[in-house]
């Protein structure tokens, strides 16, 4: 192998590892951010269901 295609190899692989980091550390501030989102939501347990329980009258 000549010298070129030695350095363009490290170069490809440099960049593959640099992509990686960058996406990999991009999903960790997403995800803690999403997760930050969705435990700052308050409690949805105590609403009512707007149709649940109601009674449907169906005529055909």
């Amino acid at each position: 192998m000549d010298m070129n295609s030695i350095m363009a190899s490290q170069l490809r692989s440099l960049q593959s590892t640099v992509q990686m980091s960058v996406l990999n550390k991009s999903l960790t501030l997403n995800t803690s951010a999403a997760t930050e989102m969705l435990a700052s939501l308050p409690e949805q347990s105590a609403v009512a269901h707007p149709h649940k329980g109601a009674s449907i009258d169906v005529r055909a």
